[in-house]
């Protein structure tokens, strides 16, 4: 019932965690409620450790009157993102390594290393291969398709409406949210 040795067990007896007494014979004897209670706590105790009460958002764009643009619909919305500015994609994979957001939102077409690249170095690797990511660009979606980007990745094309930019951010914050849990 509760996944753990017998020794651990014990030490949880012996440390007051899980309520129980001895018998004569000195074997312990546990209450079924404390067992409950303990099993409850525990779960509660994965829940709030897996949700995150803010999320980190990197958001990826070289031209600075987008990402001004983007910035100034994300201040008047009421979600829980802290977010991470990049002006192009290896700025983007070092802010990556520091803060290790849970969704990326960016640009493909951008000097140095491309959005695409990015994304190809990211779904590479085993740390951030599950990473969210939403792309905005104003390459024709087909065309985008065609260069390889994965299927699993929304294409906002540009210009990006807020509201547009924040069904797909909500999308992966509740998807995100009910993988956690």
């Amino acid at each position: 019932m509760l996944g753990v040795s017998h020794r651990t067990v014990q030490l949880w007896v012996e440390s007051g965690t899980l309520e129980a007494w001895k018998t004569a014979g000195g074997h312990r004897r546990i209450a079924l409620a404390s067992i409950e209670r303990h099993v409850e706590r525990r779960r509660q105790a994965m829940f709030e450790r897996t949700a995150p009460a803010r999320y980190r958002m990197l958001l990826v764009e070289d031209d600075a009157a987008t990402l001004a643009l983007y910035e100034e619909a994300m201040s008047g919305w009421d979600l829980p993102l802290d977010v991470v500015r990049a002006g192009n994609g290896f700025e983007a994979l070092i802010r990556i390594g520091e803060t290790r957001p849970h969704l990326l939102v960016g640009d493909l077409s951008m000097p140095g290393v491309d959005g695409l690249r990015m994304i190809r170095t990211l779904r590479a690797s085993a740390a951030y291969g599950a990473m969210a990511i939403v792309v905005t660009s104003g390459l024709d979606p087909a065309t985008i398709r065609a260069m390889g980007l994965p299927d699993d990745i929304p294409v906002l094309s540009k210009p990006v409406a807020p509201e547009a930019l924040r069904a797909a951010i909500e999308d992966v914050l509740h998807t995100e949210a009910a993988l956690e849990r």
